[in-house]
């Protein structure tokens, strides 16, 4: 069992170190649906850099929250996916996706008019996952 480096006043805090930052919270929402290729979340995500991409999953595997497969072919073929642990979240993503939503028709009076993609809004995170 690792030693603590760092004592937490609560425990969002520290779901807030596991998943929190700009990109970490969209790659889970992305691996929500299923495993995807590096590049497909690169694609997903097109504005966070390959370093960055790197990075993330990094630590989201390291913190046990996905799984990374490497068949060992070439070209090299990289899968990621929820790992069980990691499932745990999806309620934590879904109730971000409702409550973003409901801040955006609090503040816009339509979220639709703020969201790229309208009618991803209004699926449900949790139902995606097939």
């Amino acid at each position: 069992m690792e030693q603590p480096q760092k004592k937490y006043r609560v425990g969002v805090e520290v779901t807030l170190d596991v998943i929190g930052g700009k990109w970490k919270s969209l790659i889970l929402y992305h691996l929500v649906s299923g495993t995807k290729r590096f590049n497909e979340l690169k694609r997903l995500i097109p504005e966070i850099s390959h370093k960055m991409l790197t990075q993330q999953l990094r630590e989201l595997e390291r913190d046990g929250v996905l799984l990374r497969r490497d068949y060992e072919e070439v070209p090299p073929k990289v899968e990621y996916e929820l790992s069980e642990y990691g499932s745990g979240l999806i309620g934590v993503l879904d109730f971000f996706c409702y409550w973003g939503e409901a801040h955006l028709d609090r503040v816009y009076g339509d979220r639709r008019l703020m969201l790229e993609d309208p009618f991803e809004a209004d699926s449900d995170l949790a139902g995606t996952a097939d």
